[in-house]
């Protein structure tokens, strides 16, 4: 299976277009359209149908493959309040948008090219959910919040409630399944609406070939959906049964990674036959900090804080692998970057540190992922020694104290200079005990 991801205006074409067999009882319109500019949008408001662009109060946002919009400022929902934006303010925004390149927070830099245009909708938190669904070894899992928006990442453990789903399970055992599984803090109007919807959502990723499916936030108005913010990947090679159900989909290039390095295209390819998510940008091949960080969120933690207390020149990569990868995975993500990372001497004869942190994982097995690492680590460890690496370790999640003694055990019979923390320490103090042992 090759996983590809989509544009969030594909996923939900999909969505619309499978609508009526799928979620019974439930309202939703399909109120999209994908421009490549100002001008296309104004052109795209004047065709029949899309008058409602004219009409209504807009969101415009980029649709090219990365997440994190809101937080990097890319999402335009108000010019003085929340849901004034009009056509005008869109089109001159997207304008301004495509205009110059764009540096994301994680460091990863391109131009945008592809917008997503919407309807503004009025909404309190309280009516924000949650739900996505992927495939995690030999089961499906699905993921379900009474919370929605990005608080959810920053408290999954305690928001999250996730169910595990045998591959052919009937559809009497899947509604029980949610329905023993469902958040405790759904409001009661709203728990009976919740478990039919999810259950829907279910057997929706399933028959379409999802790989990976989130809805954040979804909001429920009564029996109509809104879905705000959508994420997906595919199974491609089921693009020759699917075609009717899909419609035309593209598999575009994620941004910032129109030129990949050698490397680069490597973990990209990996990452295309993964379930996991594999991901690597080369910033500098002459810096001195490197990461293995798992977690998209993390990844972007770790990257400002490196930034913030190093200079963003000292910051050789950025990337993730998260999702579950397989120790197989995991040593080749840590053997790309062991090999990067030793093939030139820091500029200023200082140490090469490498930082492999992560926040609590949520479905990751750590001590899997972590044998991926050892077995690098062994493979590479003359190399690392030579550039005087000092390894620094923070990780939580499914086995992570195995995952530490293990890796500790590791460095040490090694010869390699190695720290270990667990969930106890905050994610990012890492980086400045390496920073004040480093120098």
């Amino acid at each position: 299976m090759a996983q590809r991801a989509i544009r969030e205006f594909d996923s939900k074409a999909i969505f619309s277009k499978n609508w009526d067999k799928y979620f019974s009882g439930f309202n939703y319109w399909f109120r999209s359209v994908l421009v490549t500019s100002g001008e296309d949008l104004i052109k795209k408001s004047n065709e029949h149908g899309f008058e409602w662009l004219k009409q209504k109060k807009l969101v415009a946002k980029p649709d090219m493959l990365f997440g994190k919009r809101g937080f990097n400022n890319l999402v335009l929902y108000k010019v003085t309040t929340p849901g004034d934006v009009t056509l005008q303010d869109a089109a001159k925004w997207i304008d301004e948008k495509y205009a110059h390149d764009t540096i994301l927070h994680s460091g990863q830099k391109g131009k945008l090219t592809h917008f997503i245009v919407e309807p503004f909708t009025q909404h309190t938190e309280e009516q924000e959910y949650y739900v996505s669904a992927t495939t995690v070894n030999d089961m499906d899992v699905l993921y379900m919040s009474a919370e929605g928006g990005v608080e959810v990442e920053e408290g999954w453990n305690e928001k999250v409630t996730e169910v595990s789903i045998p591959i052919g399970v009937s559809d009497h055992d899947l509604e029980q399944l949610i329905r023993a599984n469902v958040p405790q803090d759904i409001p009661k109007d709203n728990k009976e609406r919740f478990i039919t919807f999810c259950t829907q959502f279910y057997r929706f990723y399933r028959d379409m070939h999802f790989a990976y499916l989130e809805i954040n936030p979804l909001v429920m108005l009564d029996n109509t959906m809104r879905i705000l913010d959508m994420v997906a990947k595919v199974d491609d090679t089921a693009e020759y049964l699917m075609g009717e159900n899909w419609g035309k989909i593209e598999y575009p290039t994620p941004f910032g990674m129109e030129d990949k390095t050698k490397e680069e295209q490597a973990i990209a390819d990996a990452d295309a036959k993964s379930g996991a998510s594999l991901k690597l940008t080369v910033l500098n091949p002459f810096g001195r900090i490197w990461t293995m960080v798992a977690g998209g969120g993390a990844s972007v933690v770790y990257a400002d804080t490196i930034a913030d207390l190093a200079g963003v020149e000292d910051l050789a990569n950025y990337g993730e692998y998260s999702g579950g990868p397989t120790t197989g995975e995991t040593k080749f993500y840590a053997q790309t970057i062991f090999d990067l990372m030793t093939r030139y001497e820091d500029p200023k004869g200082r140490d090469k540190i490498l930082i492999i942190g992560g926040a609590i994982a949520n479905f990751t097995d750590v001590a899997k992922t972590f044998t991926g690492i050892i077995q690098a680590l062994e493979e590479y460890a003359d190399k690392l020694k030579a550039h005087n690496t000092k390894i620094y370790v923070r990780r939580g999640g499914p086995n992570y104290q195995k995952a530490l003694v293990d890796i500790e055990a590791a460095a040490k019979r090694l010869g390699l200079y190695i720290e270990v923390y667990g969930p106890q320490t905050h994610i990012t103090d890492i980086v400045r005990i390496a920073l004040s042992k480093g120098e």
